[in-house]
């Protein structure tokens, strides 16, 4: 099935394993509360239903810091939605400080470990172009 979004995800590539899990379902829950990629629930041969998943393949891909930073400058130019995860965020234990967190550093100087991302597919294609595939 071809689709005209994208679905991306990129991770710093010095994140410890239970970091790149963490960070990955964090910036996927920011893109699939407000974005419409959630499918239908699922349900067993014994009827039991289960919770929607993403209707579509989500990339996940690697970049160094500062690739990170150009990508963020990058993609507020172009017609994306974002979410993003900061190193901050690593201390923090709740939605509130999370976002406290954030708002203490100007957009260029985020310290950027993760960054999530949804729009039209050439246009994340392009700016994804260079950036390693997570592996």
């Amino acid at each position: 099935m071809k689709f005209d979004t994208k679905l991306a995800i990129v991770l710093r590539d010095d994140l410890e394993s239970w970091q790149e899990l963490n960070v990955t379902a964090f910036l996927m829950s920011g893109i699939a509360g407000t974005q419409p990629v959630v499918g239908q629930p699922y349900v067993d041969k014994s009827g039991v239903e289960y919770l929607p998943m993403s209707r579509q393949p989500i990339m996940i891909h690697t970049a160094d810091k500062e690739s990170l930073k150009a990508l963020l400058t990058k993609a507020l130019t172009k017609d994306v939605v974002l979410t993003i995860f900061t190193e901050e965020i690593f201390k923090t234990y709740n939605d509130e400080d999370n976002r406290a967190s954030i708002a203490e550093f100007e957009t260029d100087e985020l310290n950027l470990v993760g960054i999530g991302m949804r729009g039209k597919k050439n246009h994340v294609d392009k700016m994804l172009k260079g950036f390693a595939l997570h592996g």
